[in-house]
């Protein structure tokens, strides 16, 4: 589950594939708290890659170059290590920080309902399922402390 505050504040509750808790992890801008299982914190994305499973883009500016292909924009942000972005019509499709030209790690967000993270040369995923959206006016500000 989670539970997004507008700009820049999240939390997300794990849930492991037997539907038992997994721990939860707070993201506020670029800070990450986790307090997770070892196995689902060594599978976390680091804060960009993690605001990119929301279909946001929180990364340093940096150089930029921006090309249409169709119906996708592609972006690149900074060098080495460089952001890679391919934004659909309406959304964050895929983000990949790049080191050395290699995929590093990568978020893609296949459709509404599901968004992967990989970690290529660790041989670490991590798939996040998205089972329905819920507008919440607020939240009490207890989910925010460890």
């Amino acid at each position: 589950m989670a539970r997004i505050a507008p700009p820049d504040s999240v939390r997300i509750d794990l849930f492991l594939e037997n539907g038992n808790s997994g721990g939860f992890v707070i993201l506020i801008a670029d800070s990450l708290t986790a307090l997770a299982q070892d196995e689902a914190r060594r599978s976390l994305p680091p804060p960009p890659l993690l605001w990119a499973t929301l279909g946001v883009v929180r990364v340093t500016a940096g150089d930029t170059v921006a090309r249409q292909d169709g119906d996708t924009l592609r972006v690149e942000i900074g060098r080495d290590p460089t952001w890679r972005m391919a934004f659909g019509t309406r959304t964050l499709g895929r983000m990949e920080r790049i080191t050395g030209g290699r995929v590093e790690q990568m978020v893609e967000r296949r459709d509404s309902t599901r968004v992967v993270y990989r970690q290529p040369a660790a041989g670490r995923s991590l798939v996040l399922t998205i089972r329905r959206v819920i507008p919440e006016p607020g939240f009490d500000a207890a989910i925010w402390r460890p």
